[in-house]
C-alpha cells in the first residue's frame, strides 16, 4: 500500500514538473536601421506594456539584423514596448577596450503589438535620434 501512495505521489509530482513553462513566446526577427543604414551592433529589449504581464524578449543586433530565436528569448504577444540600442562597432581603446564602439543612440523607444507567432519586425531609428556632443562647461566653472 506504501508503494503505491508514493507511486502515485511521484506521477503527480511528475505531472506538475511536465507542464508548459509559462506563458507562451514567440520569435521576433527583422532588421534595425538608423537613419537609413544598418545598426552594426546594438541590441533590442521588448518590454510588456499596457497591461501585458510578460514575459519580455530580447536579442542582440549584429549588421542591422536581429533574431530573438537566437536567445531563446522570444517575448509573449501584445503590447510592448520596444528599447533598442546601437553603437557603431568601432573598437574604442582605452582603459577598456570597448568592442561595441561608440553609441550612435541610447533607448530609443517605439510601441509596437507583436501578434501571438513567429513574426518580422523591422525598425527604423530616425536621424534625430542621434546623440548630440556634450558641450564643454563655460571657462571657470568645473564639469
Amino acid at each position: 500500500m506504501d508503494r503505491i501512495v508514493l507511486i502515485v505521489v511521484g506521477l503527480g509530482l511528475c505531472a506538475v514538473g511536465c507542464g508548459p513553462a509559462g506563458p507562451a513566446r514567440y520569435d521576433v526577427s527583422g532588421t534595425v536601421t538608423f537613419d537609413g543604414q544598418p545598426v552594426p551592433i546594438g541590441t533590442i529589449t521588448f518590454v510588456p506594456a499596457g497591461g501585458n504581464t510578460g514575459p519580455g524578449g530580447t536579442a542582440g543586433i549584429e549588421a542591422g539584423r536581429f533574431d530573438t530565436a537566437s536567445t531563446g528569448k522570444g517575448p509573449t504577444g501584445g503590447p510592448h514596448v520596444a528599447i533598442i540600442t546601437g553603437f557603431d562597432g568601432k573598437t574604442v581603446g582605452g582603459v577598456e577596450q570597448v568592442q561595441e564602439g561608440s553609441p550612435l543612440f541610447i533607448d530609443y523607444r517605439e510601441d509596437v503589438d507583436l501578434p501571438k507567432e513567429a513574426t518580422v519586425r523591422d525598425f527604423n531609428v530616425p536621424g534625430s535620434a542621434r546623440l548630440k556632443p556634450t558641450p564643454p562647461p563655460p571657462p571657470g566653472r568645473k564639469a
